[in-house]
């Protein structure tokens, strides 16, 4: 792992931060894998015939996770998106002290506190403890989750997963009473949903990572670039512009960075607009609360406020949010304009794709590929 991020660090702090929650010590814990075990063939089942995305890589595996388990779960996740990135700053750290090592780490730690890539001897211990909140945080939150990094050198027995945090599941089926079976074989409809996108579209996931990989060749790690971006920020809040719309990330992305994340933003929308709709289609006769968990849903994604809201407000995660309504608004006017042959064109080519533009606007991708 790179020597950039203090994964132990980001581990110990995730684990503080979302508290012990007992999972595995619960006697519900067999009886909810049980489920999953057999509620996701099931749910990969009823995708296939909603969405005719049937994958390539076989079966879906289930892997019920407490909070922790998810939290190892992404940070080698992360550890697998990020190396790219992560060598790249340690080239250009190396490349600072050869020249003038005295003020290399003074210039380029600041740089990497803010967009939680920091350099020098302290700075994986801070960029570990930055990442480690927020997994925190967000493992209290999230219910599941597809594995889509596979790496093709490392073990497959490691790779492709479909993740259930089990205490969240069980804790939002306690507060509002929701029938086990039928949200746990919603929950997997949409996971699988995600999976079937890039196991059944061979294109996708090497176009997804080739857009990382775009992302990372447009980093540039200059001290002189984050004093102009502070100093462009503090004129635009003067202004009364909203200058954290779509998280740090966007705060101090470059031109180049911003046309890459809005391709990215288009394909991430589609993505969970897709995977709500064949969520509350796929099986609709064996979910009879689905309405339900629907409304629930997006009251929930709605309504966050006090700490939460700033946390989701710096990761960009009210953008995400408003990414499902948007992806869901697409594939509904799309279809509306020409059935599910022409939203099937998604799928075609990566030249398909909407772009976040045609997402909130879509006649204008109907216009330009139906």
């Amino acid at each position: 792992m790179s020597t950039t991020v203090d994964w132990d660090t980001a581990r110990s702090v995730a684990a503080r931060v979302a508290k012990d929650d007992g999972f595995d010590n619960s006697y519900k814990a067999q009886a909810l894998r049980e489920d999953m075990a057999e509620l996701t063939p099931q749910a990969e089942k009823l995708v296939q015939e909603e969405t005719g995305l049937i994958s390539l890589s076989g079966d879906a595996k289930a892997a019920v996770v407490d909070r922790a388990g998810w939290v190892d779960a992404n940070l080698a996740s992360f550890d697998r998106l990020m190396r790219p990135l992560l060598a790249k700053l340690e080239r250009k750290q190396e490349e600072a002290e050869q020249r003038e090592p005295s003020k290399a780490a003074q210039l380029l730690a600041p740089v990497g506190n803010v967009i939680n890539l920091a350099a020098g001897k302290v700075g994986p211990k801070i960029t570990g403890g930055e990442l480690g909140v927020l997994l925190g945080w967000m493992s209290g939150r999230v219910i599941g989750q597809y594995d889509l990094l596979v790496i093709e050198d490392e073990k497959p027995e490691e790779q492709d997963w479909v993740y259930y945090v089990g205490p969240n599941m069980l804790a939002l089926e306690e507060r509002y009473g929701f029938p086990p079976e039928e949200f746990r074989l919603w929950v997997a409809i949409h996971e699988c949903t995600h999976r079937a996108q890039f196991t059944a579209v061979p294109w996708l996931r090497p176009h997804f990572l080739g857009l990382v990989n775009e992302l990372v060749d447009a980093v540039d790690p200059d001290p002189k670039q984050f004093v102009e971006t502070i100093k462009k920020l503090a004129e635009q809040k003067k202004n009364g512009e909203d200058v954290m719309e779509g998280g740090i990330s966007s705060m101090f992305a470059s031109a180049e960075q911003k046309e890459i994340m809005d391709r990215m933003t288009g394909l991430m929308s589609l993505l969970e607009g897709h995977g709500d709709i064949v969520m509350d289609r796929a099986g609709k006769d064996l979910i009879p609360s689905q309405p339900r968990f629907h409304r629930v849903f997006s009251n929930r994604r709605s309504k966050s406020s006090g700490p939460a809201k700033v946390i989701q407000k710096l990761m960009g995660m009210e953008a995400k949010m408003a990414q499902y309504a948007e992806g869901e608004k697409f594939v509904e006017a799309v279809e509306a304009a020409g059935g599910p042959d022409l939203f099937a064109k998604v799928w075609e080519q990566a030249e398909h794709l909407p772009t976040g533009a045609e997402i909130k606007d879509p006649s204008l991708w109907i216009q330009r590929i139906g």
